[in-house]
């Protein structure tokens, strides 16, 4: 375990927080993120007219006309100091009066043309944490960012781009794709941060459309929390972690105990708190499978300890490969380095594998061999198309009770769940949880310490969790439109999961493997030599090349296979089927047939 942590004081430490926080949010032609400058050369720019209360401005340009600032250069010397919207301005000016084909150049010319900063601020790229500039995080880089240019470009009321709306299917974030939250849930959510509306029940009833289910479950919750805008425990509210207790011994025939529970903001935040317990220094290495959810690599960088990388297998839908894992523990362990965990995904991400269980209990006992520890990331166990989900904590449990001199009861198990996926989609409301397994009762006590540093998790989002796990049942008031809206986000899901399929078996050069379960889907891509051609004339791999071209040509934004991590030599894109409808999948289909037929 992490030695600083047990120089924590228990109790009465203040702990001084700090964030990175961007500076500014650009229209197209800004910076990409990663630059060593948000500074830009734009001599080329025609003068704009000069900005007026009445010059249209995009919402996120006019946000930032109040507060955020750019540095312009002019052949490689500070000129000024200009708002970042009258900047907007000039760009927007300037674009619209180009081709397409000029715009996009623009735009890449802008991106290229940064210069070295000469602040004198205390902080630069110099001397910041070094671990923090070498984390990367794909799903929020650089093409994320800029389909965020376009679509503010298009809010500002631009018609010249070649689509009218951009399509963010690089991330798991359900309701900003429409998704329509679970009426239940929210119901009961705005009494509890308006608890003033209980005293008129009869108001609720009549003519806001309330069950009498969502009013008791409201006043259950308040009982219990107090007020959602009070701390909690800082493991969570004990009610609730009593709740997620009887849902994990319905869910998995054993039982569980509410000592076992944390609260946290969202599983991410979960992942980050177990890292920091089990990374103790530079030399521990954690099993992360490939291709992974960049949450892994990323944290791992800023702790500055070692990525395990354990591929997964392509040509059985991304399963587990045991013997792959071993390898890859023997040749870091060769290396002196002290693997002391292993992360599974299940259903996966990106890859939507949804593991067996015969895959499971061979995880499972491998870790018992080796004595790693099993970080279960299980945030989309409710997103499973074929087949069902099995637990790792269902799995772990039978082999103690099949097995009970084996030692498998000495087995570390940490696994995580999510308001955030599934059908309920609240990422905003940063909501999870984990649950700990046969782990040493003075080490649980240091991830106390470790979670009440940062206090607790939002109080809303664990009432979210309660409301996740007891949801409606047959017989309360609320349940059949409940169960209607579940099952709707669920086929939906499904539908869009399979039309997207479909579409990548009509697609040159493309493979992908029937969808099972999570919000994604992996395709391989191959591409001609001369894509990879042009993508090396501009520094990019080829998938980043391709998604690029992508995103400039449909305004749909997916994220690059070498994102995720990829075997060398191979290329694929993430994809969600969040999107509504499935015009947007014709346009990845016609492009890829313009681009195949353009480098070939």
């Amino acid at each position: 375990m992490a030695p600083y942590l047990m120089r924590v004081a228990r109790r009465g430490t203040t702990i001084n927080n700090s964030a990175l926080s961007h500076s500014a949010r650009f229209i197209p032609g800004a910076l990409p993120r990663g630059t060593p400058s948000t500074r830009a050369d734009v001599s080329g720019l025609a003068p704009a007219p000069p900005l007026t209360a009445t010059t249209p401005l995009s919402s996120a340009a006019a946000r930032c006309a109040g507060r955020c600032f750019s540095s312009i250069t002019s052949t490689g010397k500070r000129v000024g100091v200009i708002p970042v919207a009258a900047t907007a301005a000039v760009v927007m000016g300037q674009l619209s009066n180009q081709s397409q084909s000029q715009q996009q150049q623009q735009v890449r010319n802008m991106a290229s043309s940064s210069t070295p900063s000469s602040s004198g601020r205390r902080l630069n790229m110099n001397n910041i944490n070094p671990h923090v500039k070498a984390a990367k995080y794909a799903v929020r880089g650089e093409l994320a960012v800029k389909s965020e240019e376009y679509r503010a470009y298009l809010q500002g009321g631009m018609t010249d781009l070649p689509f009218s709306e951009v399509i963010s299917a690089n991330i798991g974030n359900p309701q900003q794709l429409d998704q329509k939250p679970i009426t239940f849930f929210r119901q009961v959510l705005s009494l509890l941060e308006n608890p003033v509306l209980l005293e008129k029940e009869d108001v609720l009833i009549e003519h806001l459309g309330y069950k009498k289910d969502v009013i008791e479950r409201a006043k259950k919750l308040l009982k219990v929390v107090g007020s959602v805008g009070a701390y909690s425990a800082s493991n969570g509210v004990p009610a609730i972690r009593q709740s997620i207790a009887d849902f994990l011994e319905k869910r998995d025939g054993f039982p569980a105990s509410q000592s076992d529970i944390y609260l946290s903001a969202g599983a991410s935040s979960g992942v980050n708190t177990l890292l920091h317990v089990v990374c103790q220094d530079s030399n521990t290495g954690i099993l992360v499978p490939i291709p992974q959810y960049p949450l892994y690599t990323a944290s791992l960088a800023v702790l500055d300890a070692h990525c395990v990388e354990y591929h997964l297998d392509e040509s059985k839908n991304w399963g587990t490969d045991l013997e792959i894992i071993k390898s890859s523990y023997e040749a870091a362990k060769a290396k002196g380095i002290d693997v002391r965990a292993i992360v599974i995904i299940n259903p996966g991400n990106p890859t939507g594998a949804s593991l067996s269980e015969s895959d499971i209990r061979s995880v499972i006992e491998f870790a018992r061999q080796e004595r790693l520890v099993i970080l279960a990331d299980e945030v989309y166990q409710t997103n499973v198309f074929i087949g069902e989900f099995v637990s790792f904590k269902k799995v772990l449990r039978t082999l103690q009770k099949e097995r009970p001199n084996d030692g498998f009861d000495q087995v570390e198990l940490a696994s995580l769940h999510s308001v955030s996926k599934g059908m309920v989609g609240e990422c905003g409301h940063r909501g999870g949880y984990f649950e700990l397994v046969n782990f040493d009762p003075d080490v649980q006590q240091e991830i106390y310490k470790f979670v009440s540093i940062m206090l607790c998790a939002p109080v809303i989002g664990q009432c979210l969790v309660d409301l996740m796990v007891n949801p409606p049942r047959p017989g309360e008031e609320s349940y059949e439109l409940y169960k209607k809206e579940y099952n709707a986000i669920y086929d939906g899901l499904k539908e869009r999961a399979t039309a997207l399929h479909k579409a990548f078996e009509q697609m040159e050069g493309v493979e992908c493997g029937s969808p099972q379960g999570s919000m994604y889907l992996f395709p391989t891509i191959n591409l001609p030599e001369k894509a990879a051609e042009a993508a090396k004339k501009e520094g990019r791999t080829p998938d980043e090349f391709y998604c690029l071209r992508l995103l400039e040509a449909t305004g749909v934004c997916v994220v690059p296979g070498s994102g995720f991590g990829q075997r060398e030599g191979s290329l694929h894109f993430r994809t969600t089927f969040l999107a509504p409808g499935t015009e947007w999948v014709g346009s990845i289909v016609k492009f890829h047939r313009e681009f195949m037929e353009k480098y070939r």
